[in-house]
Formats: C-alpha cells, structure tokens, sequence
C-alpha cells in the first residue's frame, strides 16, 4: 500500500513558499473566511510572486496530497504529521523567503483571532525547522563536526 508522493516544487519557488502558506491555512483542518479574507487584503499570493488564481491551484494541490498522504476526519483536531510538514518546508531554504513565510503563516493563522492545536504545531515545527538549518555557520543542511 504505497502512497502517492506529494508533489514536489522547484526550491525557493513561489510554488514551494505559497504551499506553506497554503499549509497554514489548513493545518487546523478548515479554511476560515476571515483568513482567506486576510489572504486577498494583504495580497499575499502576489507577494509570493503568484497571481490568486496560482495560488489557489497550489492550495488545491495541497489538499488534494494531504488527503492521499494522511486520510483522516478533518475537524479542529486535525493534525499534519510534523515529518510531513518537514517535508514540505525543506523546499524553501532562502533565509529571507524563510522569514517572510513565517510573517506571512503568522499573519494568516491570527487572522481568526484564534490558534489551533494544529496552527500551532505548523508554525512552531516551520519556526524549528527553518532556524535549525538557517542558523548553522555553514547553512542550510550543515551537519555538526566531531
């Protein structure tokens, strides 16, 4: 019973940086009107370099991997597996894309006034993730001596 491997995007695309995005805005395992309100005023899918359109083909894409990868019943306790969410952020590893993707989730994950269990663990896996290989003297996949 092998699974379909989730698509996969040049690194630092627009693509890769907007499927983070995308995964936060479904890490709690809906997509409130007030984010994707959110989304469309602070414009974000053209400051991923997307227009809405692409952005929103990459967020069906998204959605339609995650249900092959990790079939479950989406409700307020819906979790990603972090190794998954690994995954997916190893796509991007530009420091400055990096810390605009973390902006950017944050911005969208508040917009509802409200963190869930699965928001939460989305940006705290992304904010390890990221500061872990960005913050190694020779940078991204660095491996410690000794």
């Amino acid at each position: 019973d092998r699974k379909t491997p989730m698509r996969s995007y040049p690194a630092n695309s627009p693509e890769a940086a907007a499927r983070i995005v995308a995964l936060a805005l479904v890490a709690d395992g809906h997509v409130s009107l007030i984010e994707i309100d959110t989304l469309q005023r602070q414009d974000i899918a053209c400051r991923l370099g997307l227009s809405a359109e692409a952005f929103r083909e990459v967020l069906h894409g998204l959605c339609e991997d995650l249900l092959v990868q990790c079939p479950m019943v989406w409700n307020d306790t819906a979790r990603i597996d972090p190794r998954l969410i690994g995954d997916l952020l190893d796509e991007v590893d530009d420091p400055g894309l990096c810390a605009e993707l973390i902006h950017l989730c944050r911005t969208v994950v508040e917009a509802d006034a409200h963190v869930a269990d699965g928001e939460a663990l989305m940006l705290s896996t992304a904010f390890v993730h990221w500061h872990r290989r960005l913050s190694s003297p020779t940078g991204a996949g660095s491996r410690p001596r000794g």
